[in-house]
């Protein structure tokens, strides 16, 4: 290959394309061709094949089909379109389960999880492995070789249980004497004197199921995520032995599964890969009313959608894929709520914006029969292309007329926000908060913060990275340029090395914004036996000595630094603060909490500490994210602009800065543009200062190659963002 041809080569991988998940084996055996020549008529250019059919793969013990997906491969590489060959590890067939009943996955309660759905087994256990490689030797060896396998995707959506047979219990002990060493160690750390659990042996440390400890609860679940992760890593190392050079690796990851850290799983994969689903029609509405930040699998919100992306580059910091997003309906038979008009083609480009080298719909045609019948395909049950079909297929026409545009999307970030599994871990066992109206602890706490942290930034127009506590590290221990803003929501395990990062970078002239929780416990989930915040006192200028759930709504009152408006309220949680250095931002009122600010500001060396005491509501956390960012965020130059109405921003390999305007609405809307820009979807050129139409529901692509909307400080783009495009599909 020429360096020309190599240059080409690279280019088209790293295009933002469209692709949908194919399953010939669920549909009628006379439409293969017509599938596939509707599918390259719509302008797909991937298609996800083979991962949910093990029984079809291998019929019975030993006996393989491998020729059945042939001609699926063989079409599919005669109309230009690629294939993401999948290995079915993770829907066990009836022979295995009737032969190896061991392998079952065992409950906390000690019942197995019967068969019937999918991930039923311990995929630790010696005799799946067994079994699980033979199937996957087989697959692989046989397609590896076709021209149109250009990936593989191993497993599906893992982490689905977490595990409690007892081989699995049988590691953990074994990795506790690897970290601890000793059963005195091993007391200390957990604080096991409490209600007399302090051990005398290994032996006689008790079984998850009965558990109280929180140290003990937060090990177990990081052996669980560490046990999904080597299952993952374990497969793509028999694939990677068996694959063509060129051919990528990865999985399709669901962020909320209970035993996944979506960095340690990514960790051995050449390239991201995960669900992107969100609730549509009126969930997608804008301006939110602020009524959700459950997250959950479906997200809520234009700004969930956005979150989902950027959890998912924030996996490795580097462009991803989008193995499955919406269709049509998501979810069961009475939840049938497909898109409005031009939400498909919104969603695709938000999606693209934030990195998404891939967008593919989950699924070509609506299945007739099981679990997902009414998970609605691009074609619905009667296999005829109708108005999602073509909302698709102008969407991969646009991301083709695009083009080169499109080529090494890194997305823009005004800020860094910090997103620890180990605190939401942490916060299911010992959950900070309530469910909202009740009184019953809220194990989806951690999610609540983050996310309402993340949709008031997102609402003042701050564009975000996400990234881990040791991806924290590298990112402001090393050679490339530092955040402006740096939001750390709930970090409540934290190590005290971390503690001090965070206090450094303030100091070096950084704007830190710290909450409730954050530094309260150690890497162990043990509370310090400290004033909160601990090792962040001094940096933040305040002491904590008590705090309080609130059982209702509790006004807030702004200060001259901070304008909440009338209706301004705290939710779920008030830090009584004492200022030691700190200003205040905002002031409960209320006859007895009134006496504390909920949030403070402090100068710290060359940077400033925000310290956020409480859950503010949508309108007041909005109004601090503002107040933080100053307007230095890439989209002040377009403000202001219509409450319904986004502008996000990328930089594509050319160095050109790619504008993503998005109406959420029904209304029809007109914005002034504040550089001259060309439409990356037609021929229209818009000057400075003049208006741009947008229709309901409606997203324009604009090109500028000036600078533009860049405030000082801000990190253009990942230093690995460019190592591994588009899985090279």
């Amino acid at each position: 290959m020429s360096n020309s041809e190599r240059h080409s080569a690279v280019e088209d991988a790293d295009r933002a394309r469209v692709g949908t998940a194919y399953y010939f084996e669920y549909g009628p055996p006379d439409r293969l061709d017509l599938d596939l020549d509707l599918i390259a008529g719509t302008g797909l250019s991937l298609i996800r094949v083979g991962e949910s059919v093990w029984s079809t793969w291998e019929p019975s013990e030993g006996r393989f089909d491998l020729d059945w997906i042939v001609p699926v491969l063989d079409g599919a590489h005669r109309r230009g379109i690629r294939v993401l060959l999948g290995t079915p590890t993770y829907a066990v067939p009836p022979w295995l389960q009737r032969a190896h009943p061991e392998i079952a996955a065992v409950r906390a309660d000690g019942s197995r999880v019967p068969w019937g759905g999918r991930q039923e087994v311990d995929f630790t256990h010696p005799v799946f492995r067994r079994y699980a490689e033979r199937v996957v030797r087989r697959i692989v060896g046989a397609h590896a070789g076709h021209p149109a396998v250009v990936g593989f995707q191993v497993d599906n959506e893992p982490g689905l249980h977490l595990l409690h047979n007892q081989g699995v219990f049988t590691s953990f002990v074994a990795r506790l004497k690897e970290r601890y060493g000793t059963v005195s160690a091993l007391n200390e750390a957990w604080g096991l004197t409490y209600w007399s659990h302090r051990l005398s042996s290994w032996d006689e440390l008790w079984e998850p199921r009965g558990d109280t400890t929180p140290s003990y609860d937060l090990a177990w679940r990081r052996h669980q995520a560490e046990l999904t992760a080597e299952f993952v890593a374990w497969q793509a190392g028999i694939v990677r032995r068996l694959a063509r050079p060129g051919q990528y690796v990865t999985t399709c990851l669901a962020v909320t599964r209970p035993a996944v850290d979506e960095e340690a799983v990514c960790a051995p994969l050449d390239v991201t890969a995960g669900n992107v689903y969100y609730a549509a029609q009126d969930e997608l509405a804008l301006p939110d009313p602020g009524r959700r930040h459950e997250g959950g699998w479906f997200g809520q919100g234009v700004w969930q959608l956005y979150q989902s992306a950027d959890r998912l580059w924030g996996a490795r910091q580097e462009p991803f894929l989008v193995t499955e997003t919406n269709a049509t309906s998501i979810g069961g038979s009475h939840s049938n709520h497909p898109p409005y008009a031009g939400q498909l083609r919104q969603a695709a480009w938000a999606l693209a914006a934030r990195g998404a080298r891939l967008v593919q719909y989950w699924h070509w045609h609506s299945l007739p029969f099981g679990a997902e019948t009414y998970w609605g395909g691009v074609l619905g049950h009667g296999y005829e292309p109708g108005r999602v079909h073509d909302e698709v297929a102008r969407t991969a026409r646009e991301f083709e007329a695009a083009g080169l545009e499109l080529t090494g999307l890194v997305p823009d970030a005004d800020a860094v926000f910090v997103r620890s599994v180990d605190s939401d871990w942490a916060m299911q066992c010992q959950p900070p908060l309530a469910r909202p109206g009740t009184s019953a602890p809220d194990p989806g706490s951690y999610g609540r913060i983050f996310g309402a942290f993340y949709q008031a930034f997102f609402d003042a127009g701050v564009q975000a990275r996400v990234v881990s506590p040791d991806q924290l590290h590298r990112l402001l221990t090393g050679a490339g340029e530092v955040p402006r803003v740096l939001v750390v929501p709930a970090l409540y395990v934290a190590d005290d090395e971390t503690l001090t990062l965070l206090g450094g970078y303030a100091r070096s002239g950084g704007h830190l914004v710290l909450t409730f929780r954050t530094g309260y416990a150690d890497e162990e989930a043990r509370a310090r036996s400290m004033v909160a915040p601990g090792l962040l006192r001094k940096v933040a200028g305040v002491r904590c000595e008590e705090y309080a759930n609130l059982t209702g709504p509790l006004p807030l009152a702004g200060t001259s630094e901070l304008d909440l408006g009338p209706g301004a309220h705290a939710e779920g949680w008030a830090d009584a603060l004492v200022e030691e250095g700190a200003r205040p931002l905002a002031h409960y009122r209320h006859p007895h909490f009134g006496q504390w600010p909920a949030a403070t500001v402090r100068e710290h060396g060359r940077g400033r500490v925000t310290w956020v005491g409480t859950l503010p509501d949508a309108e007041s956390a909005r109004a601090l994210a503002a107040s933080v960012a100053g307007g230095a965020t890439r989209r002040a130059p377009w403000e202001p602009l219509p409450a319904s109405v986004t502008v996000t921003s990328a930089r594509n390999s050319e160095g050109a800065r790619l504008w993503f305007v998005h109406n959420w609405s029904w209304q029809p809307t007109r914005i002034t543009v504040p550089e001259a820009v060309r439409d990356v979807l037609g021929t229209e050129h818009v000057a400075a200062g003049e208006a741009l139409d947008l229709g309901p529901w409606d997203v324009r692509v604009l090109c500028a190659r000036s600078g533009h909307g860049v405030p000082p400080g801000a990190t253009e783009r990942s230093s690995r963002a460019n190592d591994r495009p588009e899985g090279r599909s």
